[in-house]
C-alpha cells in the first residue's frame, strides 16, 4: 500500500508550510532518511525526511504550493503500486496567491435611489447566511475550524458557517477567515455591517479565494505627495503582524515599570572584562530573570482564558532584529545554567539568527521572552506579549542619571525594566513583586562575581 508524505507541523502556531524545493522526482527511489523537499516555515525552513522505503510514486504538492500542515504531498510505495485515485480531504493544495493592495470603491451614497438596492443585498446576505444542514460535512453538523480561524471570524463578526475550509477535512483554517475579512471590501456599503461580512464570506467561500496575508489597510483615493508604488509586506512581517495582532486584540495587556541602580552591575561588569571573561548587560539580565521565573511560575505559564498551564521548566526566548523583522529563538532551562553558558547559547542564537540557520526547534517553545533596546540609547518602552505566554520583559538603556541618596545627590547609573503582562493570570501586585525580585539580583552585583569568575 502506498504511503502518504504529510506536510509537517513544525510549531505549535504553524498552519501552512511552503514546498520550495523537492530533491527527488517522480520514479526515483526513495531510502528511510533520505531529504524529500525542502518546506518554508514562518521564519525558517527546513528539511523533510523519508520515513519509508520506496520510490516515489507522486508529487501532490509542487514546488510553491503553500498547503496547510498534516496535508498529503506526495506518495511513496513500490514500483506500479497504486495510489488514491482521488485525492482526500486533506490533500487540498493552495497554490501561492499574488498580494495585492486595493484601491478602495467609493462608497455609495445611501440614499432613496440606493435603498432598494441595499434592501435586495440584505436579503441576499440573508439567504446565504443560513448555516448548512447537519451532517453535511460528515461530522453530523459539527463546525471543523481552527481556536485562530474561530477567534478571527469572531472578532470580525464573520459567521464561519458560511465559509467553506479549505483545511484538512474541509476545516476552516485562519487563512480563510482573512480570504473571507478582505472580499468585504467588494460588499456595498450601505448594506449593514453583519449582513455584508456574511455576504463577504459567501462571496470568498463561493470564488475559492485564498489570501496568504491578513486584511491589507486600503490605500487612500489620492495618493499622498512622494509615496511610492505599494510593495507587498514580506511573509515574515505579515506573520508578525498577525500574531502580535492577535495578542494584542485578545491578551488584556498592563505593564509595570521599575528602575534598576546597576552602577554596581557594569563595574562589575568591567572587572570580569579585564580577567578576561566578556558577559554583557543582556547576559545578567537573561541569567536574573530565568532564576526569578523560576520562583514565580504564574508568571512563567499560559492560559487560554478557561484553564491554566503551569510550566515549571523556564525556556526564556530572546528577541534577536534582523534586516526583515524579528525572531525569538529559546534558551531552554535557562535558570538552570550558569552565566557562563547563558552568554555561549545566546550569543550561538543570535549568529544562527543573523545566517539564518536556525532550526524549529531553536524558534518554538519559549515560555517567556526578554527583548533588549538597551544599546539603542532607548529610555524606556513596553513590549507586545507573544501568544503562549503570560509575559514579556522589554529592557532599556543603563543612563547616567542623578538620583537621591539620603539628604545628597549622586550621579547613579539607572536601567528601566517594563515588565508587559496578561491581566487573565498575572495581577499588578505579583507584577510588581516579580520585577521588584528580578531588581533585586541585578543590584546585588556580588551574588554573580563568583558564577562569572568560572565561567
Amino acid at each position: 500500500m502506498a504511503h502518504a508524505i504529510l506536510m509537517p507541523k513544525p510549531g505549535q502556531m504553524t498552519e501552512e508550510c511552503t514546498v520550495i524545493a523537492w530533491h527527488k522526482k517522480e520514479g526515483d527511489p526513495i531510502k528511510r532518511g533520505d531529504i524529500l523537499f525542502e518546506i518554508e516555515t514562518d521564519k525558517s525552513t527546513m528539511e523533510v525526511e523519508a520515513f519509508d522505503d520506496g520510490v516515489l510514486l507522486k508529487i501532490v504538492a509542487p514546488e510553491g504550493a503553500t498547503v496547510p500542515v498534516n496535508t498529503v504531498t506526495a506518495y511513496v510505495g513500490q514500483p506500479g503500486e497504486a495510489i488514491p485515485e482521488a485525492l482526500p480531504a486533506t490533500a487540498a493544495v493552495a497554490a501561492p496567491a499574488p498580494v495585492t493592495t486595493p484601491m478602495p470603491a467609493p462608497s455609495p451614497a445611501v440614499g432613496p435611489a440606493s435603498a432598494p438596492a441595499a434592501a435586495k443585498a440584505t436579503a441576499e446576505a440573508t439567504a446565504i447566511s443560513a448555516p448548512p444542514p447537519a451532517g453535511a460535512d460528515g461530522t453530523n453538523g459539527r463546525l471543523r475550524i481552527s481556536p485562530r480561524a474561530s477567534r478571527a471570524a469572531a472578532e470580525a463578526g464573520i459567521d464561519p458557517r458560511a465559509i467553506s475550509g479549505t483545511g484538512p477535512g474541509g476545516r476552516i483554517t485562519e487563512r480563510d477567515v482573512l480570504a473571507a475579512i478582505a472580499a468585504s471590501a467588494s460588499i456595498p456599503a450601505a448594506m449593514p455591517t453583519g449582513a455584508r461580512h456574511t455576504a463577504a464570506a459567501a462571496a470568498s467561500s463561493r470564488a475559492g479565494a485564498v489570501s496568504p496575508a491578513p486584511t491589507v489597510a486600503p490605500r487612500p483615493t489620492a495618493p499622498v505627495d512622494g509615496e511610492e508604488e505599494p510593495r507587498p509586506l514580506s511573509r515574515m512581517r505579515r506573520v508578525i503582524a498577525d500574531r502580535l495582532t492577535q495578542s494584542w486584540t485578545s491578551t488584556p495587556h498592563f505593564t509595570v515599570t521599575v528602575a534598576v541602580d546597576v552602577t554596581r552591575l557594569l563595574a562589575l561588569r568591567a572587572e570580569l572584562k579585564a580577567a578576561g571573561t566578556n558577559l554583557t548587560v543582556t547576559d545578567f539580565v537573561l541569567a536574573a530573570t530565568a532564576q526569578t521565573l523560576a520562583e514565580f511560575p504564574d508568571v512563567n505559564s499560559r492560559t487560554d482564558g478557561v484553564s491554566v498551564w503551569t510550566r515549571r521548566r523556564v525556556h526564556l526566548g530572546v528577541a534577536v532584529a534582523l534586516p526583515g523583522g524579528l525572531v525569538v529563538p529559546v534558551i531552554r532551562d535557562a535558570d538552570r545554567l550558569p552565566i557562563g553558558e547563558v552568554h555561549e547559547r545566546a550569543v550561538a542564537l543570535a549568529t544562527a539568527a543573523r545566517d539564518g540557520t536556525l532550526s524549529v526547534d531553536d524558534m518554538t517553545g519559549s515560555t517567556f521572552t526578554v527583548s533588549n533596546l538597551g544599546m539603542f540609547g532607548v529610555e524606556e518602552f513596553s513590549a507586545i506579549i507573544n501568544p503562549g505566554e503570560a509575559a514579556i520583559l522589554a529592557v532599556s538603556s543603563a543612563i547616567p542619571t542623578a538620583v537621591a541618596i539620603g539628604d545628597g545627590l549622586a550621579v547613579r547609573t539607572v536601567m528601566k525594566i517594563t515588565l508587559s503582562a496578561d491581566h487573565r493570570l498575572v495581577d499588578g501586585e505579583l507584577g510588581a513583586r516579580f520585577l521588584g525580585a528580578i531588581r533585586r539580583r541585578l543590584e546585588d552585583a556580588g551574588s554573580f562575581r563568583q558564577e562569572a569568575l568560572n565561567a
